[in-house]
């Protein structure tokens, strides 16, 4: 159920939507959903737009802006949304350039030139330019997401734009469309082609013969008031309209934040990195200290020069980037200096420079830093800081930290001015009874930092706005500007005057109403602006609906509207490369912000609302948007501010399907467990029945896809096979529990097997838990929260005994280990036994690693690539794994392959299966198909090791087994009980 929505001129959504639709504007969406995904983007604001259009070609852009102008509808052009300004919001229409308007049209290596549609992402056109030894200067940390237009709208300008420049400086040429529809390609101009365009008579020369009469009257202002430092970007760029600047208006174009024209197309210009980089790492007593030593230090022309203070490192908790941090030279603040050069001349240089910070004041330590390995895990706690600081360290007795924003994360000084003005900010912070962690640029005199104002009521909102007001003084009186990349938006606007004379606002207005007389392009931003207290996500005139929710939520005080806009809009979900995560492999296949971590988020806040979305847990939009959510919980880890997108689902779905007939899927995999039980009496009758004729129809009533093999009971499960079994080992570590989930003790129960021969031989005796005992992530994913509840506590009756005798609980299923370390203590919220459970469960390589002193593994020379299963990922890691394969002397390669796409009952599930293969086909199965028949295939999940079998030729091998197969000959009575275990080849489709 949705609202009807009203636009400008009465307009309503569905209206606008039709016109769009029959104008062959590309794809267009006016459906609530869609509309909700777009109402935000990494600011403080929010806009509900009438529709959102997807362009797909450059007549699409023309076509879309035609209907607007006809209906009198104003038009946001939108590229990842990672805005934190509010320029990416509008109420009228949003024209999403990310999902097809993004390609490469030319790149031209001996010019060092690019020309690209506005939609490409940073890293692709950076991938692209590396092939020939190229790259773009300008580099945001959203690199991985933010789209050129977008870098455009703002003037980015990164870590490097110190020695590289802005985007405004990599610019060469850029093809534009007014409002009303008038072309032009922009660059410089000389006198003679001025004046050759103002007579040719049309359009483009009436706007360049306006422009260039602006220009000529105000000189003086032009000269004196704008361009002052490299990082004034706040207002319009006119200084480019000079002479001495070649009036170039492609860069006066730039971080005009889509006021003025629509980009259809970029040419940029490349350059040639540094054959070597070192970084420096500098210590400070504070981020005053840092901020006084910058003057000097840049005399040494660093390409980059970044700061960062204690605040923002505290507030890390996930265990590797909490690992570098504690390895930084003991300090309260930082700044990471990048030198490029030869590498032969490198340590000379990193020497000197820091040899000068060692003569500042405050200064504490540094390290040279010449391993790209390291000074990339250094760098990602910097590119990292957008997110990590969305929340304040917890007070005590809280397990919830306060929210931190944006609005005035992004002013400038000019770097000499640095010192005095974050001392100033400081206090002004502490007169307000505020707190931030603050980090940026000061090598070019740009700070960032997130506050934690209270826009939840009427007063904390006015301190909002008058701290804004204080604050634009201050950067006014040292010089400086509003935004130093990020752009004015919504945010900022507004305070223009009090950094401009009355003359250089008017000056802004009359270069806007040249451009677009009819305000039909991102009105409210720049001139005639909206008030920065406007349009606000969080308000304290919006009550959001009373949702009662199963899991505590206490890391957001159990409010799950709070979780929900926990997710800020950074966007790092929109990443699209594999490095090392997860998140979020449904986007990476469909590309469509409605399977992000980020667009679910919207929808679910939204939800809470009650506005667009108006059913609440019983909205089709949201289950619609949670459809293709695999449960990963890649989320949970990677997303910078904690967004754990697999809970939130099992929550909607809880209440969505309450009292209601759910998907078959979720009573046959839902409830597998227990039907597998009952299989287990009769395998080889069921598994004739799963590869019969009759298979089609089983799947089609079990809600399965028809595509996927079903996978066959084993004639014996794990259970039946240990309580008939005799003990070996002397057990002379005493005992240890070994989890026996589902899917290994009905399906692979070599693999427990395995498991129980590696523990005995590292001298512990195995024990199992009494019964048959369950996790309830099958429950649990579907929603099934009630049932899954009841099977938690009969599980933690069960190994509460032993738990409580200090017994370790060895997983060797990733999933259900999570879930007991994860799921379960949140399930039984308060229970103290679950909390000790969760302290208890242990992976088998942390077993043998951390808890097993003195035994060796055997040694296997060889190599392998492994599949990390990604509940492992966002809750152990691999890094016990690595360390034992290490002992082992395998040469292991861990795939940087993200989730499998198989994702438990995810890609079982009828419509996922499309979407399931794809997800793996992106890197894990390639690499499996391509691996030498040498190669072991590594993969403890059972859903890793089936899409791999279902896929490849080749089949998984649990950790456990591989040591298995090692370990040497055990006496005759122990062959006469353990199992021959099968070799990588001899694995079967499951």
């Amino acid at each position: 159920m949705t609202s009807t929505a009203q636009g400008p001129g009465g307009l309503d959504a569905a209206a606008v939507a039709e016109a769009l639709g029959h104008g062959d504007c590309g794809t267009v969406a006016g459906d609530a959903g869609r509309r909700a995904q777009y109402s935000a983007d990494a600011s403080n604001y929010r806009r509900i737009p009438l529709a959102v259009v997807f362009p797909r070609e450059r007549q699409h852009v023309l076509n879309a802006l035609r209907v607007c102008r006809r209906l009198g509808v104003p038009i946001t052009a939108r590229g990842a949304g990672t805005s934190t300004s509010g320029q990416a919001v509008g109420p009228g229409v949003v024209l999403d350039f990310s999902r097809y308007f993004n390609r490469l049209t030319a790149l031209d290596p001996h010019a060092r030139t690019a020309t690209v549609q506005p939609g490409i992402v940073l890293d692709d056109l950076q991938h692209a330019a590396a092939e020939h030894g190229l790259l773009f200067g300008a580099d945001p940390s959203t690199h991985s997401r933010c789209t050129l237009g977008g870098m455009i709208g703002n003037n980015a300008c990164g870590s490097h734009s110190l020695a590289w420049g802005r985007t405004a400086d990599n610019i060469v040429e850029l093809e534009v469309v007014t409002y009303r529809g008038t072309v032009v390609r922009l660059g410089e101009m000389t006198r003679d082609e001025i004046d050759a365009a103002v007579a040719a008579g049309d359009d483009r020369g009436e706007l360049i013969g306006a422009l260039d009469r602006l220009a000529r009257r105000h000189l003086a202002t032009l000269r004196t008031e704008l361009g002052r430092f490299p990082r004034q970007v706040s207002g319009y760029a006119l200084e480019h309209l000079l002479p001495e600047r070649r009036f170039n208006l492609a860069r006066a174009l730039v971080g005009s934040e889509g006021t003025l024209a629509v980009v259809l197309s970029a040419t940029v210009r490349l350059l040639t990195p540094p054959p070597a980089r070192a970084l420096v790492v500098l210590g400070f007593s504070d981020a005053g200290a840092a901020a006084d030593a910058v003057p000097a230090l840049l005399r040494h022309e660093p390409l980059a020069l970044e700061g960062l203070d204690r605040a923002l490192t505290d507030i890390v908790t996930r265990p590797g980037t909490r690992a570098t941090i504690d390895t930084l030279p003991t300090a309260q603040a930082w700044l990471f200096a990048e030198l490029g050069g030869p590498a032969d001349t490198l340590p000379r240089q990193a020497e000197e420079l820091a040899g000068t910070a060692r003569r500042a004041a405050g200064f504490t330590g540094s390290e040279i830093v010449t391993d790209p390995v390291r000074a990339r895990d250094l760098w990602r706690i910097r590119e990292d800081g957008a997110g990590l600081a969305t929340r304040l360290p917890p007070v005590t007795g809280s397990e919830a930290g306060a929210e931190a924003w944006p609005g005035w994360e992004d002013a400038a000084v000019p770097p000499d001015q640095l010192g005095s003005y974050l001392r100033r900010f400081m206090a002004l912070l502490h007169r307000y009874e505020l707190q931030g962690a603050v980090y940026g640029h000061f090598g070019e005199g740009c700070l960032h930092v997130r506050i934690n104002f209270d826009f939840t009521t009427e007063q904390g909102t006015a301190a909002f706005r008058a701290f804004l007001e204080d604050a634009a003084r201050l950067v006014a009186a040292h010089g400086g500007s509003l935004s130093g990349e990020h752009g004015d938006g919504q945010a900022r606007s507004a305070l223009l005057p009090l950094l401009y004379g009355p003359d250089v606002i008017a000056l802004f207005e009359e270069f806007k109403n040249i451009w677009d007389p009819d305000n039909g392009l991102n009105p409210g931003m720049i001139v005639r602006p909206l008030p920065v207290d406007g349009n606000l996500r969080v308000s304290p005139h919006r009550t959001p609906l009373p949702l009662t929710t199963v899991f505590p939520f206490h890391s957001d005080d159990g409010d799950f509207a709070k979780a929900t806009r926990r997710c800020v809009g950074v966007g790092k979900c929109r990443s699209t490369a594999h490095r090392g995560d997860v998140m979020c492999p449904s986007y990476r296949v469909t590309r469509d912000e409605k399977d992000s971590t980020r667009g679910r988020a919207r929808l679910l806040y939204e939800m809470t609302q009650g506005e667009v979305i108006t059913d609440g847990w019983r909205s089709t939009e949201v289950r619609d948007a949670l459809d293709l959510c695999l449960s990963c919980k890649g989320c949970s880890a990677d997303c910078p501010v904690g967004v754990d997108m697999a809970t939130y689902k099992s929550e909607f779905l809880h209440h969505h399907y309450k009292g209601r007939l759910r998907p078959a899927s979720h009573y046959t995999m839902g409830w597998l467990p227990l039907l597998s039980r009952l299989a287990a009496r009769v395998p080889g009758l069921v598994n004739a029945l799963t590869s019969s004729r009759l298979a089609p129809v089983l799947k089609r009533l079990g809600g399965i896809a028809a595509q996927r093999d079903l996978p066959r009971f084993a004639d014996q499960t794990f259970l039946g096979w240990f309580r008939r079994r005799t003990p070996e080992g002397d057990g002379r570590r005493g005992p240890v529990l070994l989890w026996v989930d589902s899917f290994n003790n009905h399906f692979s129960p070599e693999v427990l097997q395995a498991g129980v021969a590696v523990l005995e031989h590292a001298g512990f005796r195995v024990r199992v838990p009494d019964g048959t005992q369950c996790c309830g992530l099958t429950w649990i994913t579907t929603g099934q929260l009630g049932v899954a509840r009841r099977i938690a506590r009969r599980t933690l009756a069960a190994l509460a005994p032993e738990v409580r005798a200090g017994t370790p609980v060895v997983g060797l299923e990733p999933s259900c280990t999570a879930a007991l370390k994860s799921d379960l203590p949140e399930l039984l919220d308060g229970d103290d036994d679950a909390r000790a459970l969760s302290r208890a469960t242990l992976t088998l390589a942390e077993l043998l690693v951390d808890h097993t002193p003195g035994w060796q593994p055997p040694l296997i020379e060889g190599h392998s690539i492994s599949q990390t299963h990604c509940h492992q990922h966002a809750t152990s890691g691999f890094g016990a794994d690595g360390t034992l394969l290490a002992r082992m002397g395998i040469d292991n390669t861990r795939l940087d392959s993200g989730c499998c796409g198989l994702a438990g009952n995810f890609g079982f599930e009828r419509g996922h299966y499309d979407v399931s293969v794809a997800a793996g086909e992106q890197v894990l199965l390639p690499a499996v198909r391509s691996a030498p028949a040498a190669t072991r295939i590594l993969a403890d999940g059972f859903s890793c090791r089936t899409q791999i079998a279902q896929r490849t030729d080749r089949g998984g091998t649990h950790l456990a087994e591989l040591i298995a197969r090692a370990l040497p000959p055990a006496d005759a009575s122990a062959r006469t009980t353990l199992p021959v275990l099968p070799t990588d080849k001899e694995h079967t489709r499951d």
